[in-house]
């Protein structure tokens, strides 16, 4: 079954590739360049196993641990709701855009789900020894890469050790393309 994205009030970005290929990197380095032009952005992560963002000791943790199903821990800085799905099917993308606030937002960037059809750049390192992406995959709209690579369909090929010319990319072919339609 193929999942389908719903509408959303701001344009969604995903980063696709193989696992170690520098995805996390490269978002850490994104995101300042483009908070820095003004952009307000949200990010969903995609996790392929369990995971947990307190640590044991921990209050919120304890709490979780001790069966509560929703834990929403909030201070000045900062809250986060966990909500524990055992016995449930995996979260779908479009599920997960649902529970962000959009109102608030410039950009989703996602990184993962590179099986669901959205908007994606993939990142692409040959010495990986992994396929390109984009051959199946016809949401992807660039490839950044750490070396030189023969794209089909004269897709926009963009420097992987580059930051600033993606974060370039995204605001002048996804942010400003969008503003303007």
């Amino acid at each position: 079954m193929t999942q389908q994205l719903p509408r959303t009030l701001c344009p969604v970005l995903g980063f696709a590739a193989f696992s170690g290929t520098g995805k996390t990197t490269l978002l850490r380095q994104l995101i300042p360049l483009l908070r820095e032009a003004g952009i307000h952005i949200g990010l969903i992560k995609h996790a392929h196993h369990e995971f947990d963002i307190d640590q044991p000791g921990k209050d919120s943790y304890e709490l979780r641990k001790a069966g509560a199903e929703q834990v929403l821990i909030a201070s000045s800085q900062r809250w986060a709701l966990m909500v524990e799905t055992p016995d449930q099917p995996e979260a779908q993308l479009n599920e997960l855009l649902a529970r962000l606030d959009q109102t608030a937002l410039d950009l989703i960037l996602v990184e993962g789900f590179r099986h669901v059809p959205f908007t994606k750049i993939e990142l692409h390192r040959p010495a990986l020894g992994h396929p390109l992406l984009c051959t199946e995959d016809k949401s992807i709209i660039a490839v950044a890469s750490d070396a030189p690579l023969d794209l089909p369909n004269n897709l926009p090929l963009l420097n992987l050790n580059n930051p600033a010319a993606i974060a370039h990319f995204i605001r002048t072919g996804i942010l400003d393309q969008t503003a303007a339609d």
